[in-house]
């Protein structure tokens, strides 16, 4: 289970929490979505939180978008 604490996007100071309330308010449902939407900047700096995620944890904004997509964060 990934904690809504856990700070995703580093860069922008955006938690799990933050970045799945984005996501489930805005309706969004494609990481370009995600990433383009005008309300939070996420993603747009180093960019790790699109991939490998902070320290190599996995824990990502994909990852976030897809738990959210599926109905479990």
């Amino acid at each position: 289970m990934i904690s809504s604490e856990t700070e995703v996007c580093i860069c922008n100071s955006k938690s799990a929490g933050d970045i799945a309330t984005l996501i489930k308010e805005n309706d969004l449902k494609t990481l370009k979505d995600v990433l383009e939407n005008g309300v939070m900047s996420v993603g747009d700096k180093c960019e790790s939180c699109l991939d490998e995620g902070f320290n190599n944890d996995g824990i990502n904004i994909p990852l976030l978008l897809a738990l959210v997509n599926r109905g479990e964060l």
